[in-house]
C-alpha cells in the first residue's frame, strides 16, 4: 500500500491495519518515507485518534524498530517504573531500593532532565563517583547480584520514537494520547522488564493538566502493556504541587536519603510506597494492601537504605555523603524568597517552580547544557499552608547567578487567598485493567 493510501485512510477516519502501521514505521525509520508524509499521518491521527488495537500495533512496531534488552536471565520478577515527568520527582531513588529489598529486580535505564522537569540520571551524577554507564554484562551481573542497577539510556532503543517525537514537536501533534502512549510504551517494552508501573502525573507541573486526561493516557498505556503480555499498572498522581520539599539534583538526592532513612513523612514517602507496593503486587500477584504493608516494613526497618547504599557503592558512588548531607548539598550562595502578602497559599504553578530552579543552574534549556548539582530550591511552605507577609517561603541556592530571575518566576508561581483551599488527593486512582 502506498503511503498516500495510508494517510487517506486515517484522514477519512478509517482503521489502519497492522501492515499499514508496520510499513509506515519501517519506511519512516529507514528514511524512505519523507517528513511531509509522516507529518500528514500524524495530523490525521491527532484529529481522528486510534483504536486500542491500532495504538498497540504502533507501539509494537516502534519497539521493534531498534534494540531490545534481554533480561530473561534475571528471572520473572524484573520490574521498572516510569514517570511522565514533574518537579521534585526523585521517586526512582527511593522506589528502586524498596522494590529490590522486597525481592524484585530493578534493571532500569533512566533519562536526563530538560526544561522544568528533572532527570534521574542528573540526580545520580550528583553523587560523587557514580557511574551512569555500564557495559551490558556489568549491568546484568549487578542486577542479578544485588537486585538493582540504574544507568543512563544507551543503545538504539525505539529509534522510530526518537524520529517521530522530533517531528511531533514541530508539527503541533505532541498532545495526542495514542501518540504519547505509544512513545512511552515503545521504550518500556524495549527495555525488557516483565512488570512496569507508570506514574502518570497531572496538574500544573505535568504534561497532562487534569486527572481525566491523565486517566485516559493511563488506561491506553495499561492496555498496550496487557496486549504485550506484560504486567502493567498506572498510578495517577497529583503534580499540581511540587513533590517533596526540594528541587535540584543534590537536594533531591538528600531528600531521598531522608525518606529512605525513615526521617521524613509526607507526599514523597506516600507516593514512593504506593509505587513500590504496586510494582510488587503486579509482579507477584500479592494483594495491594499486603504489598503496601511489606513496602512500609522494608522502608522503616532500614532494609531500603541499606539496599540504596549497596546499589550506589556497586556503581562506584561514594556513600559518605549519606552521613554528611549538609555539606553535600551546600552551594556558594543562598537567598530567601518571601511571601508578598499574608494568607493561605492557594496554588503553586509547579512548572514555574521547576523553571526557577533551572534558572539557578539546576536544569538545562537544551540537551548538552551543563548543570550545577548544588543549585536548587527548598520549599518551606506549600499549598494549603498559612503564611504571614514577609515570611520566607523558599530558600534558593546557587553558585552566584540567577537569583533575581528565579525570584521573579516564583512571584508568578504563588497564589494566595483568605480561606484555606481544599486539599487535592495525592493519588487520584490506580489503574490495573
Amino acid at each position: 500500500m502506498r503511503m498516500y493510501d495510508i494517510i487517506e485512510k486515517k484522514r477519512n477516519g478509517g482503521e489502519l491495519s497492522d501492515t499499514d502501521i508496520s510499513e509506515f514505521i519501517k519506511g519512516y525509520t529507514s528514511g524512505s518515507i519523507p517528513d511531509y508524509q509522516a507529518s500528514a499521518l500524524l495530523m490525521a491521527i491527532y484529529f481522528n485518534g486510534m483504536t486500542a488495537h491500532e495504538t498497540s500495533a504502533l507501539t509494537f512496531s516502534m519497539a521493534a524498530s531498534g534494540d531490545s534488552a534481554d533480561l530473561s536471565e534475571l528471572g520473572n520478577y524484573t520490574a521498572d517504573k516510569h514517570s511522565t515527568g514533574g518537579v521534585g520527582d526523585k521517586t526512582t531513588l527511593i522506589v528502586a531500593p524498596i522494590a529490590a529489598a522486597l525481592g524484585l529486580t530493578v534493571a532500569k535505564m533512566s533519562g536526563r532532565g530538560l526544561g522544568h522537569t528533572g532527570g534521574t540520571v542528573d540526580k545520580l551524577e550528583a553523587i560523587p563517583g557514580y557511574k551512569t554507564a555500564l557495559k551490558t554484562d556489568e549491568f546484568i551481573a549487578q542486577a542479578k547480584r544485588i537486585g538493582i542497577a540504574v544507568v543512563g539510556q544507551t543503545g538504539n532503543f525505539a529509534p522510530a520514537d526518537k524520529k517521530l517525537y522530533a517531528l511531533r514537536d514541530v508539527t503541533a501533534t505532541v498532545d495526542s494520547i495514542p501518540l504519547i502512549a505509544s512513545s512511552i510504551m515503545s521504550k518500556k517494552l524495549a527495555s525488557g522488564s516483565k512488570t512496569v508501573v507508570l506514574d502518570v502525573k497531572y496538574g500544573s507541573g505535568a504534561f497532562m493538566k487534569n486527572a481525566q486526561d491523565a486517566e485516559k493516557l493511563a488506561k491506553a498505556m495499561v492496555e498496550i502493556g496487557k496486549r504485550a503480555g506484560r504486567n502493567v499498572a498506572a498510578v495517577i498522581s497529583n503534580m499540581d504541587i511540587p513533590l517533596g520539599n526540594k528541587i535540584g539534583n543534590s537536594l533531591e538526592v538528600a531528600e531521598a536519603v531522608e525518606v529512605l532513612s525513615g526521617n521524613a513523612q509526607g507526599d514523597l514517602r506516600e507516593l514512593c510506597l504506593t509505587l513500590a507496593a504496586q510494582m510488587y503486587s503486579s509482579a507477584t500477584g500479592e494483594k495491594y494492601e499486603t504489598a503496601y504493608s511489606k513496602a512500609e516494613t522494608v522502608l522503616d526497618s532500614g532494609a531500603a537504605i541499606a539496599k540504596f547504599k549497596e546499589w550506589i557503592t556497586a556503581q562506584s558512588g561514594d556513600i559518605s555523603f549519606v552521613d554528611n548531607l549538609k555539606d553535600y548539598t551546600s552551594a556558594a550562595e543562598y537567598s530567601e524568597f518571601k511571601a508578598p502578602v499574608g494568607g493561605y497559599i492557594s496554588h503553586i504553578a509547579t512548572d514555574l517552580v521547576g523553571i526557577a530552579s533551572a534558572m539557578l543552574g539546576a536544569g538545562r534549556k537544551k540537551l548538552g547544557d551543563s548543570i550545577d548539582f548544588s543549585a536548587g530550591i527548598t520549599l518551606l511552605k506549600k499549598t494549603g499552608d498559612y503564611v504571614e507577609s514577609g515570611e520566607t517561603l523558599a530558600i534558593l541556592q546557587s553558585r552566584g547567578h540567577g537569583f533575581e530571575e528565579a525570584k521573579e518566576k516564583l512571584s508568578k508561581a504563588y497564589e494566595f487567598s483568605s480561606s484555606k483551599p481544599v486539599k487535592a488527593p495525592l493519588i487520584y486512582k490506580i489503574i490495573t485493567e
